[in-house]
């Protein structure tokens, strides 16, 4: 059974940091695409980043290059977002996702077929 559980939401202020991280558990990494999305109150969801688990293929979502980092260990069949300089527009409920395609497809969220549950970040001004 193919499970994903975030971790490491939390609370900082503007311009502060965290790492979220994605737990993939009833597959192993390497032969599919982690994406995380976020969605702020009212508003749709949407790609932040994704990584093809075999080769290490990244992409980011303009708001988010340069500061955010996706990264993954397929020993330890993680995958992590690392986010600093964060500004209260980061403000979301974080998702990671997953397909075994290897489709990094941002703007299309159907691609992905596995959804965690969710890690809420806020950021303070």
């Amino acid at each position: 059974q193919v499970q994903l559980v975030e971790s490491g939401g939390g609370s900082v202020q503007s311009g502060g940091s965290l790492r979220l991280s994605c737990s993939a558990s009833g597959f192993t990494l390497g032969y599919d695409a982690i994406a995380w999305f976020r969605q702020a109150p009212g508003k749709k969801r949407e790609g932040v980043s994704c990584i093809t688990t075999a080769d290490g293929d990244t992409d980011y979502a303009d708001s988010v290059k340069g500061r955010f980092t996706i990264s993954r260990d397929n020993a330890k069949n993680m995958v992590y977002l690392q986010m600093n300089n964060l500004i209260p527009e980061d403000t979301a409920v974080y998702y990671c996702a997953a397909n075994f395609f290897r489709l990094c497809v941002l703007r299309d969220e159907q691609v992905f077929d596995y959804w965690g549950q969710g890690t809420q970040v806020t950021v303070s001004s």
